[in-house]
C-alpha cells in the first residue's frame, strides 16, 4: 500500500477507479452528430458505432483504432489502480504514461476529421457531448498518472 493515506492519495485512487465507469460511458456515448446535407437529419457517431464502420471497411486502421480509444486508455487506467493499491511497481509507471499519450493521439484525430469535414463543406457536422467526455477521460487519466509520478519522486 502507499505510504500516504491522506487524502491526495484516497483522492487519486477514487479519481482513477471512476475512469473504469467513465470510459466504457464514453465509448458509447455520441461523439458527433453527422449529416451529407443540411436538409437530412443528422446520425450520432460514437466510438463503438465507429469502430464497428471501420470493421467492415479497413480491419488494419479498426485493430489500431480499437487498441488506442479502447485498449491503451483502460488498460493505463488498471495499471494505475494496481500502482496505487500497492499490487504492481511504480518503476513501470513510465509505460503507462506512454500508453495514455498514445490515447491522447485518438482525440486529436476526432478533432482533425471535424475541422477537415467542416472545412469542405462536405456535409454538416455537430460535437456531441460523449467527446467531451471523452476527451475528459484521456485528459483526467494524463493528469492522475502525472501525479501519481509526482508522488512517488516527492
Amino acid at each position: 500500500m502507499d505510504s500516504d493515506n491522506g487524502g491526495t492519495g484516497f483522492m487519486l485512487r477514487f479519481a482513477n477507479l471512476s475512469l473504469l465507469l467513465l470510459f466504457p460511458l464514453s465509448w458509447f456515448a455520441p461523439l458527433m452528430r453527422a449529416g451529407l446535407l443540411p436538409i437530412f437529419g443528422l446520425s450520432e457517431i460514437s466510438v463503438i458505432s465507429g469502430l464497428q464502420s471501420l470493421w467492415t471497411t479497413d480491419v488494419f486502421l479498426a485493430l489500431m483504432v480499437t487498441f488506442f480509444a479502447l485498449v491503451a486508455p483502460y488498460l493505463k487506467t488498471i495499471g494505475l489502480a494496481l500502482i496505487h493499491f500497492g499490487l504492481m511497481r511504480r518503476k513501470l509507471l513510465p509505460y503507462l504514461q506512454i500508453m495514455g499519450k498514445l490515447a491522447m493521439a485518438d482525440v486529436f484525430l476526432i478533432a482533425v476529421y471535424i475541422t477537415l469535414v467542416k472545412g469542405l463543406g462536405m456535409g454538416r457536422i455537430e460535437t456531441a457531448w460523449g467527446l467531451y467526455l471523452f476527451t475528459f477521460c484521456i485528459l483526467a487519466s494524463l493528469a492522475i498518472g502525472l501525479l501519481t509520478a509526482k508522488r512517488t519522486v516527492s
